[in-house]
């Protein structure tokens, strides 16, 4: 029997991608890490301890590889609008059902980038969640200036890359805002627009990725002396 699909992906491909396991996590950010030797007694890692985040809380569903990262390039690169409907699955299931929220926020991209895309997939990712949620979608986010893509830089230049890049057009006084975008890879951007939101008055700013690149790996144990390199072991 054939199966008619706005989803150009075989039934297997279509199964939910692997969510993320580790034993230590920050309880701010969500960094996964392989022991608990960067996290202070709170479980809080270096760039959280010293406000280096933004954000209150971020929470992912898994992995940046394997099933959900084709899943995010079909979505985000082959420019299928239809892979938004499995990922806000994945988005519901990592967003604890405890946070208080008043609001859904998407990070914004440059008119140029949007055009060239054809649409803000992460625009269309937090029109998803809100319609779970019941929250209205303020899309209050601009970008100052186009920045070049973060892909390939690293983690200093992706910081310098998106410094004073956003502005908040309204006031969010005491609003509790969930900022939503696909993948959080070393936090820059997500600290950029928590940083714009802070400034408009909101109370508290929780990011929620699909995604987040898992650095166990590549930077094992990363020490914490250099709190300043990024995502110590959320587009980014």
């Amino acid at each position: 029997m054939q199966h008619a699909s706005r989803i150009p992906l075989c039934p297997g491909c279509l199964r939910a991608p692997e969510p993320f396991a580790a034993e230590f996590f920050c309880s701010s950010c969500g960094t996964p890490f392989e022991n608990a030797f960067p996290l202070d007694a709170e479980g809080r890692c270096a760039l959280c301890r010293h406000g280096l985040r933004g954000f209150d809380a971020a929470y992912c569903y898994g992995p940046y590889e394997g099933l959900l990262r084709e899943w995010i390039h079909l979505y985000k690169y082959g420019r299928v609008k239809t892979m938004a409907g499995p990922l806000v699955e994945l988005l519901t299931a990592a967003l604890p059902r405890h946070e208080r929220l008043d609001c859904v926020v998407p990070v914004p991209l440059h008119w140029r980038r949007r055009w060239q895309r054809g649409f803000n997939q992460a625009e269309l990712l937090a029109r998803g969640i809100a319609r779970r949620w019941h929250l209205p979608v303020i899309s209050v986010l601009g970008r100052l200036r186009h920045t070049p893509t973060q892909t390939g830089l690293s983690n200093a230049a992706r910081r310098k890359n998106v410094t004073a890049a956003f502005t908040c057009r309204r006031s969010l006084a005491g609003r509790r805002v969930l900022l939503v975008d696909d993948v959080l890879t070393t936090g820059s951007t997500a600290a950029a627009c928590a940083a714009a939101l802070r400034r408009s008055g909101a109370a508290r700013v929780v990011l929620l990725t699909a995604a987040r690149a898992d650095r166990r790996l590549a930077v094992p144990y990363a020490a914490t002396a250099d709190f300043h390199s990024e995502e110590i072991p959320n587009h980014g």
